[in-house]
């Protein structure tokens, strides 16, 4: 899957119709708002996005989508009317991985697809947990408990994979809201109590390996 944010409707409805013309499928977004609701669901391959945006820069998206545990390493093409030296190497220094310029060609823009998703092998190694009934494969986005599939969504998902690649190590809620969130998250530290709340309830047999560090935080402790 690839999702586009721009929010010219002619750019947009063009690059999709073409990508879904090409065997890939894709999603666009006119509002940044719009993108981070569906990437809560889903993580896409890849991400084409637009600079000038309405209601956050796409410079601004591309430092979150690279701070989150679950999508940065997720490529990013910028495609953006800024075309200078400047806002290339802007870019770059972001962690874009590739910088189209408007007007672009059509043809074009899908080799670079091509391109960026060759350099973006998975890697060899990949990391899998086993704890008593529960599995998550980080790589693949995938939870079982009892071999059944669990839907979580993408905080819920990347605080279970927080627990686990910090396994037996207690976390503070400042912690994990600055690995999850972000350090300039506004909202109290009580969400952090009710995303594992929802989230143990979501892991049903598998919930009681979420263990409460009265006065401290949240962790997940070996197998017993």
């Amino acid at each position: 899957m690839i999702y586009f944010i721009e929010d010219d409707p002619n750019i947009r409805e063009l690059v999709i119709y073409t990508l879904n013309s090409t065997g890939y499928k894709a999603m666009g977004f006119e509002r940044p708002s719009e993108f981070f609701a569906q990437l809560d669901e889903k993580i896409p391959k890849l991400i084409l996005l637009d600079v000038m945006l309405p209601e956050e820069d796409g410079l601004k998206i591309l430092q979150k989508i690279r701070q989150g545990s679950l999508t940065k390493n997720i490529p990013v093409i910028m495609i953006t009317a800024k075309g200078s030296e400047i806002d290339k190497v802007k870019a770059f220094d972001l962690g874009a991985d590739d910088y189209v310029a408007k007007p672009f060609g059509i043809m074009e823009l899908i080799a670079r697809i091509k391109a960026v998703l060759r350099r973006a092998t998975p890697q060899e190694n990949q990391v899998e947990y086993h704890i008593e009934n529960l599995y998550v494969c980080p790589e693949k986005h995938r939870v079982k408990v009892n071999d059944e599939k669990v839907h979580l969504t993408l905080k819920e998902f990347e605080l279970l994979c927080l627990m686990l690649e910090n396994r037996d190590i207690v976390l503070s809620r400042d912690q994990i809201l600055d690995k999850i969130w972000g350090y300039s998250f506004d909202g109290e530290n009580r969400t952090v109590d009710v995303h594992i709340r929802t989230l143990r309830q979501k892991l049903g047999d598998a919930g009681h390996l979420i263990e409460t560090i009265r006065g401290i935080g949240y962790k997940i402790g070996e197998a017993k």
